[in-house]
Parts: structure tokens; sequence; C-alpha cells
């Protein structure tokens, strides 16, 4: 029978724990987890070979409340609840004095929680700007069987909350694309919202958005204040598509001309993108289920625009690619046929390649009067 040594004991004892998989956020943090378990590990075993337990007391950095840290959690206190709906809520978290978190657009922070003794660990994007001075605000919904939604329901003003990151990032360059499409189920407005903010705050930034926010109901609706305030902007255009309603009627009649009742469907999302003024960058944010759902109607929505000619930016889909000039000489002649049937309209946008723009200069001419300007 083999004994241990006590000195092997005290070893085993200072071993780091593997996470469990409910440590992990799943959203591919960078160090996850398991990176920081390895990086112990491999601390903890050149330290063992050398019998040296000093090698085991370096200190980690550690962050003040002011400053993230993607390796190590800091700890930030509650300012304010407030309850939205019946299951989600909108939490500000305060910094100290005017510092700010220095957030990138599309960037989330992970958050810990202990439930019966087990560690859970989840991503969250705070809805706040990322240059917010003194606070910085995350909107959460809390599952009825949901780990973290335990001890998220035991928050109360005053209480430390544990965060590291930040992790991930949407690279946004202003009038990079000619309008932004958002498609977002639920909570999954948040990531949205700081991109969306970031575009209204530049004056020169003149990228058109369409948000399109699915929700149940139209109690169930998160931050409408903001939404209707973001909607004011002239770029910017936002419906609401709300499987659990049967009628507009009862609705204010602000919000009867651009919400849907029903789900968002494939004939819907074809109607949304045949409506953009401009060629749209997708952004999608919601459950796994409403994710591909979106990635299989974009794609139908996709194909569609190159059979239906139906409105001059739809034609001119055909053009994103360098193009020879036989097959442009054909293509403004099928133009040309088309143009007494397509209804242009003044707000009309030419989306093409700038290959074409330079060298074939001829099918700007003829539709001339149909747009107000070329992007590519």
């Amino acid at each position: 029978m083999l004994t241990m040594s006590g000195n092997e004991h005290d070893w085993l004892a200072l071993k780091p724990q593997e996470p469990s998989p409910s440590q992990c956020c799943g959203s591919g943090c960078k160090p996850c987890i398991y990176d920081v378990y390895e990086k112990e590990l491999a601390q903890w075993e050149r330290a063992k070979a050398k019998q040296d337990k000093s090698l085991l007391m370096e200190k980690k950095e550690q962050s003040n409340n002011s400053e993230l840290n993607p390796d190590t959690f800091t700890a930030f206190n509650i300012s304010s609840v407030e309850q939205l709906t019946e299951d989600t809520y909108q939490y500000k978290f305060e910094l100290p004095g005017n510092s700010s978190l220095r957030l990138s657009l599309g960037q989330h922070i992970v958050l810990r929680g202990v439930v019966n003794g087990l560690e859970v660990q989840r991503a969250y994007t705070p809805i706040s700007r990322g240059n917010a001075e003194g606070y910085f605000e995350v909107l959460m919904k809390c599952y009825e069987a949901g780990l973290m939604s335990q001890y998220v329901k035991t928050w109360k003003k005053g209480d430390m909350v544990f965060w590291r990151g930040p992790f991930g990032g949407f690279p946004y360059q202003p009038n990079k694309h000619g309008e932004l499409l958002m498609l977002a189920s639920g909570t999954g407005l948040a990531p949205m919202l700081p991109i969306l903010q970031s575009i209204t705050d530049d004056e020169e930034d003149e990228t058109f958005v369409t948000l399109v926010g699915c929700f149940r109901t139209f109690d169930k609706i998160y931050l409408k204040p903001l939404l209707q305030d973001l909607a004011r902007y002239w770029n910017v255009r936002i419906f609401y598509v709300l499987s659990q309603e049967t009628s507009l009627e009862k609705l204010p009649w602000s919000y009867q001309e651009n919400t849907y009742t029903g789900r968002l469907n494939e004939d819907l999302m074809k109607t949304i993108i045949n409506s953009c003024r401009r060629r749209p960058f997708v952004l999608i944010c919601g459950s796994s289920a409403f994710n591909e759902d979106m990635r299989r109607y974009l794609k139908a929505a996709t194909l569609l625009k190159f059979s239906h000619l139906s409105r001059l930016s739809s034609l001119c889909m055909y053009f994103h690619r360098p193009l020879d000039q036989t097959f442009v000489s054909s293509m403004i002649l099928t133009l040309e046929c088309f143009k007494e049937q397509v209804p242009f309209q003044s707000g009309c946008y030419v989306v093409c390649h700038p290959h074409l723009v330079e060298q074939h200069g001829i099918l700007m001419e003829v539709f001339k009067c149909s747009f107000k300007r070329e992007i590519t």
C-alpha cells in the first residue's frame, strides 16, 4: 500500500483546482478561466519541481475599481437596481470619481457568482456608453432555472459584484458601412445600443441604422424612452416585432407604424431588407435558435435581391464586384428597359464597386436623377 508524505499532502493542497464547466461563460474570452488555470498549474508545477513554495507567492496583478482586468476579478458596487419587466433588470455599477471602463464597441465583461457553493461565470455587454464616467450599466434577464439568475436575483443596492474583462469587440469604423441592420432578440439588444449611440453621438458619421427588436409583447420592450429618443435621429429607424401580440390597436399610436405582430420570419425579413436605404451590414444577437433563424432568412433574402428587380439598390447589387465592359454594356441596356417600371425613390442609394464608378461612369449617368450620392 502506497502512503503519501506530509510534504506531498502539502503540495496537493496548493495545487490549483481545475474549473468546472459552469465557471466558463462560453463566450471565447482570452484569457479564458481555463487559460488562467493552465497558467497557475504551470506555476505550481515549477514550484513543486524546485520544492520552493515561495514561487507560488508571486503577487497577481490587482485592479482597482476604476480599471477592469482580464485576468483577475474586480469588485464593483451596485448603485441602483431598476426592474424593467417581470424578469429583466437594469443594474448600475459605481466607478470612483469620474473614471470610465473605457470599453471599445461590442466588448463584453464576465460576471462571477457563487450559487450553492458552485462558482458560475457569464458574459454580459454593458448598455452604457463605453466612455461613461463614474458608472456602467448592465441589462440582465433572470431565468427561473438559471444558475446565475439565482445569484443575480439576490442583488440589492450596495452589494459588491465581481467582474473581469473586457473581451471581444466589434471593429466599427464610422462610415465604413452604408447601413447597419441590427437584429436583436430580448436582451440581445444590449450590445447593439453602444454601437448605435456611438453613431448618433458622431456628427460626422452618416451611417444609416435599422434596428429590429424582437420581443414577446409591448410591455416586454426594454428601455422604451431611450429607443424612442434614438429613433428621432435622421439616420435611425427602429422596428419592433412582437411575437405574442395579435393586434396593434391597443399600442400607442407612435409605435403602431413601426411595429409588426407575430414572429420575424422570412417574408418580413425580405420586407425589411428591401426597405434598407443602403446595402446593409448585418449584426445579430439573440438565442442560438434566433441567430440560426436569422442567418437562414438572410440567406433567402439575399438570393431574392438578385432575382427581384424592385428598386434601384437591388438592381445595383449586381455591380458590387469589378466588371468587364461587355457585361456592363448589356446591363445598361437592361436597366434602361426597367427604368420606367422600377419605383425609384429620391432617397435611393447606389451601392457598387469603385472599379465600376471609375471606369463605367455612364451607368451613373443613366440614373443620375434617382440617387443622392454613391457609396462604395
